[in-house]
């Protein structure tokens, strides 16, 4: 694995995305919340847990493509919590301090332990479940880990080691090898507290009881290659909810999210559409540098676009406002008929570059324009 920083390993677009996606910070009592919200305001949001060694930069992927079509994405940082009603407690004021009384969850490995433990504890605010190589009970977990009672004085470097150590070291093909080495990025902002606290959540000894959450309203969604969870872990959830919808990824490691993104985006939307969850794309709005169009603090309905990314058009319009003392802007596309792919990055880019971005920055957008079209294209000659 490579030890890179964020902006060497960040994979694609990750650098425009932390452009125009604005991350959100929010002090709950004593928790700090890190977050990113996304799209239309009027569609009940699918909320976006990490596993042990996520942030909620991972979802970076899910965020773009699914907004774009008119979901609402929010995606969330573990805060510091030490056991697992501390996590239900302090969700839960999350959940009320965004003014949000029902949500739909997609949680992987650890992320999707602590939203069953959720789901149980509070079924009347969970409406669905999406679950990715996850776990019902944590028991094997603390029997690997006899040391967890001295966590809180463990150094920072030790747990970082510990936490990345169920991570297969390669060789992955490329498009694993960048999941990998984004979320290792990723494991390097993180302290110490917040190192520790994520581990007790995961040797604490706990399982998930029964969830009043009928199975048709949940979907599983596992690679068929190596993960970090063991695979007896995995068909214990499948055991569980034998009427669960499978939705089964020939691979993509512990990170699919990331290394398996068109996939992934494909069975949440498959999801979402069959919970009754409908995607407003009319209310996707072009998007404003800051992201303020899809902000938990707009008062308007409203999504944001993304260029670069196929979806539902809707009815753009463009349109902005300030937030956070940051200047917006946006660009949209009055046309009926669909936009080829390459067209819109061009289109949309070139927009934003006159409009909003300084000079500085059109090189490293015009760059991500080619990079994205010779995807695309090489994507193009596989298919044939």
């Amino acid at each position: 694995m490579k030890g890179g920083g964020a902006a060497g390993a960040a994979p694609g677009d990750y650098v425009y995305f932390k452009s125009v996606v604005p991350l959100h910070k929010i002090s709950i009592g004593p928790k700090l919340w890190r977050y990113y919200d996304f799209g239309p305001k009027a569609v009940p949001p699918l909320v976006c847990i990490p596993g042990i060694a996520g942030t909620a930069d991972v979802y970076y992927k899910q965020i773009m493509s699914l907004s774009m079509k008119g979901y609402r994405v929010i995606s969330i940082d573990v805060p510091q919590v030490w056991n697992h009603l501390e996590w239900i407690h302090s969700f839960e004021k999350f959940l009320d301090s965004m003014n949000i009384h029902h949500v739909h969850i997609y949680g992987t490995s650890l992320g999707g332990f602590l939203a069953q433990i959720f789901a149980q504890h509070r079924p009347r605010r969970v409406k669905s479940l999406v679950l990715s190589n996850t776990f019902l009970e944590t028991h094997k977990f603390a029997a690997a880990t006899p040391w967890s009672p001295v966590v809180n004085w463990t150094p920072s470097f030790l747990l970082k080691r510990y936490l990345l150590s169920g991570i297969r070291d390669g060789p992955h093909e490329p498009f694993i090898a960048d999941s990998v080495d984004f979320v290792v990025s990723q494991v390097e902002t993180l302290s110490r507290d917040d190192l520790s606290s994520r581990l007790m959540l995961n040797v604490n000894v706990a399982s998930v009881g029964s969830l009043m959450l009928p199975d048709s309203l949940i979907t599983i969604m596992d690679t068929n290659d190596y993960s970090a969870v063991p695979q007896q872990l995995k068909d214990q959830v499948n055991e569980r909810y034998p009427g669960a919808r499978r939705a089964v990824l020939k691979s993509g490691g512990d990170f699919p999210f990331l290394s398996r993104p068109d996939e992934v985006n494909l069975y949440l939307q498959l999801h979402l559409r069959r919970v009754g969850v409908e995607p407003r794309p009319e209310l996707v709005q072009g998007f404003t540098h800051n992201g303020s169009a899809g902000s938990s603090k707009d008062k308007k309905d409203g999504g944001n676009n993304f260029d670069g990314h196929p979806g539902d058009n809707g009815d753009p319009r463009s349109g902005g406002h300030d937030h956070e003392t940051q200047n917006s802007g946006s660009e949209s596309h009055d046309s009926d008929e669909s936009i080829p792919t390459s067209t819109m990055l061009s289109n949309t880019i070139l927009g934003t570059v006159r409009s909003t971005m300084q000079a500085s920055l059109c090189a490293l957008l015009i760059h991500h324009y080619y990079a994205a079209a010779l995807y695309i294209s090489s994507r193009q000659v596989l298919d044939v």
